[in-house]
């Protein structure tokens, strides 16, 4: 049955099945095209009549993930120029119900919301108004050059989509007072940027940031390094309109190469900051729209009034080491010479981690050390960050390891995602996951999320610097603890 709402721009048809209604490829600011690529998003025109609303709109320019990820990870990529869209699910027009916007992941060069994995139909089921959002992506959201350039379009962007769901969403049943924003990985660091940003301030009342924080981000400078390789490779002047006039396609693959070429030589010298973040495209701290590091910024009190959910994965880095086979080639020395460029002892501090598993190889504890620095320790930073402050913060962990790649693959990055949208009959994550992930798991985590965005308790205690209290999400269960103390302590005062 099809479904008519009116928005300040004009009438969207969508479409009711099931008690859930879609509304999807909704424009939320003017294509970013011509005189405007490389500029701030503009709003969205107005149409006539009623505009259909009935299928995924166009995704952000991209390359494909580069295998054996393209068949773990799941992408989608359809063509077009108005690609600055978003999806809404709603259960009825009429309430006025909490909201949900999702910012995705992909390293800032992938994904989008329009991905089939992302459909909003459980969380309406569910009481609440889900919204998915695409943005600019790699050169074209996040290329910073310097000398007056712009910085950070994509974070604008996802600015630009708040705004309209601060707008438009009371016409599809949500409350534009109780917004929470969740995303993964890049979606959850682009969030720690929000947070500090002035310009999103009071655009969401609450935040879940999966497997990603407050620390992943450029200084100009590297920025500019960054910018400088990009225009190596594509044979160009590092300038604004030279890289603008590189074909899409040359442009995107270019990107994929800058980012393979960091990770093969990792040299600060060279690549500043994205040597360790291994990312070429972040949000840039600019001194303006983005005033300082994300996590100093919220320390000193930014978006204090924000509930925050805050959580890793058990494994995260293994999904970059055990499908590609590299983690069975790291020797003692690479080890050694990871975690001294990650901050730690690399005698002392590596023994700690080697007497927890005594049979791991140096591959296993490259790929602990790497999830602690890159995705747990932010984590936690984060929540210790927000301690006293206003707004409640919440720590998970998810724990569930699935049988893929004979159990090598652990509870990796990117695992926990359809247990949180409850969408484990999608099989776009088999390859990654097995053929029967635990549906108790999902119905447990996503009542979570759920239970967050309604009324900000996730159904345990907030976390404070005494107990430390964290969820673990396991198969068939959650329990409240604070695991792996011991090696907490050897970050502190790092990252």
């Amino acid at each position: 049955m099809q479904c008519v709402v009116t928005t300040r721009h004009g009438r969207l048809r969508g479409i009711e099945e099931g008690g859930v209604t879609a509304f999807k490829g909704i424009p939320y600011a003017a294509p970013p095209l011509g005189p405007d690529r490389f500029r701030p998003p503009r709003p969205a025109g107005s149409w006539d009549g009623v505009r259909d609303a009935l299928a995924y709109g166009p995704t952000a320019p991209k390359a494909p993930y580069a295998p054996p990820f393209d068949r773990l990870i799941p992408e989608v990529d359809i063509p077009g120029e108005d690609f600055l869209n978003l999806n809404v699910w709603t259960p009825g027009l009429d309430g006025s119900l909490p909201v949900m916007v999702w910012l995705h992941g992909g390293a800032f060069s992938n994904g989008s919301g329009s991905v089939p994995a992302y459909d909003g139909g459980r969380f309406a089921r569910d009481g609440v108004v889900c919204v998915t959002v695409n943005y600019r992506l790699g050169a074209d959201g996040f290329l910073h050059l310097g000398d007056g350039t712009p910085a950070n379009l994509g974070l604008l962007d996802q600015i630009a989509a708040l705004t309209w769901v601060q707008d438009a969403i009371a016409a599809f049943g949500g409350d534009p007072g109780n917004v929470t924003v969740f995303g993964e990985s890049a979606g959850a660091m682009s969030i720690g940027a929000l947070l500090a940003m002035p310009s999103a301030a009071g655009l969401f009342r609450r935040a879940v940031l999966q497997s990603g924080a407050a620390h992943h981000t450029l200084s100009p400078a590297s920025a500019r390094l960054v910018g400088r390789g990009l225009a190596d490779l594509l044979g160009v002047e590092p300038a604004l309109e030279a890289i603008a006039a590189v074909p899409r396609d040359r442009l995107t693959a270019a990107q994929q190469q800058l980012r393979a070429a960091i990770s093969a030589a990792p040299d600060p010298a060279r690549w500043g900051e994205a040597a360790l973040n291994l990312m070429p495209f972040e949000p840039v701290v600019d001194g303006e729209l983005l005033p300082g590091p994300p996590i100093e910024r919220i320390a000193a009190g930014a978006g204090a009034e924000v509930d925050v959910l805050v959580g890793t994965n058990s494994d995260e880095f293994r999904l970059f080491l055990v499908p590609t086979g590299l983690i069975g080639h790291v020797g003692e020395e690479l080890l050694r010479a990871t975690a001294a460029r990650y901050g730690l002892d690399a005698g002392p501090d590596v023994a700690v981690y080697r007497a927890r598993r005594p049979h791991a190889s140096p591959g296993d504890l490259l790929a602990t050390i790497a999830t602690d620095w890159f995705y747990r320790v932010p984590a936690i930073r984060l929540a210790e960050a927000r301690t006293g402050q206003p707004g409640t913060t919440h720590l998970y962990e998810f724990a569930w390891r699935p049988p893929t790649f004979d159990g090598l693959l652990g509870a990796c990055h990117a695992a926990e995602l359809p247990f949180v949208f409850d969408n484990l009959h999608d099989r776009a994550f088999t390859a990654l996951l097995g053929a029967e992930p635990p549906q108790q798991l999902a119905d447990t985590m996503h009542a979570a999320w759920v239970s967050f965005a309604t009324t900000g308790d996730p159904g345990w205690p907030a976390y404070d610097l005494d107990e430390r209290r964290t969820m673990r999400f396991d198969t068939h269960s959650a329990v409240l603890g604070d695991p792996r103390a011991d090696e907490r302590v050897l970050w502190e005062g790092r990252r």
